[in-house]
């Protein structure tokens, strides 16, 4: 089933599923973050990772990621994503998924009618950490993300718990922190 808003907030609030939990969405004058009727609008950090074309004649290989093909950049109140391009942020919250809930990372309308596009992912039962964000800029032209305002939508959908969880298995982004790259173990 679907999770909606007061059994996200038991799980936030009494099992520490989010944190920093935002009990509302807010909305005023920011793209929308917060505690909404079936999910939770998560924050992107200030911090981005910029795919930044032949630096070194790099190639983008999700085997074998070039980390010098990415320039770190710290945004306070927005980054410009050039055209055509790609950058990685993370979330604000931390997530600590129960061991039968699985998460959607949506991105939001908001974004997608401006053609800048969040990567679908999930957030596996057991799994804990800052989501590593994809954002691409479909568009010929700069694209605003706002630091600190909602980026993408998680929706949670319980089911019976897996005989081997995230956690279990050792999965590879197990409590990631900060911006995390491609790994293969």
């Amino acid at each position: 089933m679907i999770l909606p808003d007061h059994r996200i907030r038991t799980l936030a609030t009494e099992h520490d599923m989010i944190d920093p939990f935002v009990d509302e969405q807010v909305r005023e004058d920011v793209v929308s973050y917060g505690l909404s009727s079936f999910g939770y609008d998560m924050r992107v950090a200030g911090e981005f990772r910029v795919f930044t074309p032949n630096v070194h004649n790099s190639v983008v290989d999700p085997k074998r990621i070039d980390e010098r093909a990415l320039v770190e950049h710290e945004a306070d109140d927005h980054i410009l994503i050039p055209p055509n391009s790609y950058v990685l942020g993370r979330s604000i919250e931390y997530f600590r998924m129960p061991s039968d809930t699985l998460g959607l990372v949506l991105g939001k309308s908001t974004y997608a009618r401006s053609g800048i596009i969040v990567n679908v992912t999930p957030l596996e039962p057991g799994w804990e950490g800052h989501v590593t964000i994809e954002i691409g800029n479909g568009t010929p032209l700069p694209a605003k993300v706002y630091a600190e305002e909602g980026i993408a939508q998680v929706v949670f959908l319980r089911g019976e718990t897996p005989e081997v969880s995230y956690e279990e298995k050792q999965g590879k982004y197990q409590s990631q922190q900060g911006i995390t790259l491609p790994r293969l173990e």
